[in-house]
């Protein structure tokens, strides 16, 4: 053989040399189980992810289906309170309502009109009281200082000396307020002072 033969097939020999440890394909077993360790990790790491998110997601359908039903308890007990407060509230006016009727069956050809009058004073001051229980307040004004909100103007009148200037002189209807809202204002006349 020449030399150039003779180098060409140590070429050769060098180019078909099998590394150490990678007999029966070993090695490239071994590249894929490293390559597989990493991929297996990724897949977990997505998978842990998943179920993570997943978990987090029925938790908060969970929590929201809870404030929900929460939110209808807490409407329905305040819509049965409602009832509940006006029921009573109708139980106590009962009774005057009770009085009202026995005064209109009263027969006007021989009741004397005074005894209806009273009648109906006594009524009034029932009603009164069972509303003054629940919470009404009358708004006294007459002969008070002007205050525009508690206070309708309807008209005016001359006051006669100054210091009776923007002061209520006669009430034509009474106002009201329930623990503290006002409900109606008293429509007055108030006395204003020419000078």
């Amino acid at each position: 053989m020449s030399e150039q033969d003779s180098t060409a097939a140590e070429g050769q020999a060098v180019e078909n040399e099998v590394p150490a440890g990678a007999d029966d394909g070993q090695g490239a077993s071994d590249g894929a189980a490293v390559g597989g360790d990493a991929s297996f990790s990724q897949a977990e790491t997505r998978s842990g992810g998943v179920d993570e998110l997943t978990t987090m997601r029925d938790r908060h359908l969970r929590l929201a289906a809870e404030f929900d039903n929460y939110r209808k308890r807490v409407e329905r007990e305040r819509s049965e309170n409602m009832v509940r407060a006006q029921a009573q509230i109708l139980e106590r006016l009962l009774e005057p309502l009770d009085d009202l009727a026995r005064i209109a069956d009263f027969d006007p050809a021989t009741t004397a009109a005074g005894a209806l009058h009273e009648g109906a004073e006594m009524v009034e001051k029932k009603f009164l009281r069972v509303m003054e229980a629940a919470g009404l307040e009358a708004i006294d004004a007459e002969g008070k200082p002007f205050d525009p909100t508690v206070h309708e103007a309807l008209t005016t009148v001359p006051a006669d000396t100054p210091e009776e200037d923007n002061t209520v002189a006669q009430v034509y209807q009474k106002g009201y307020r329930y623990k503290g809202v006002l409900l109606r204002p008293a429509r007055v006349v108030v006395k204003k002072h020419p000078g």
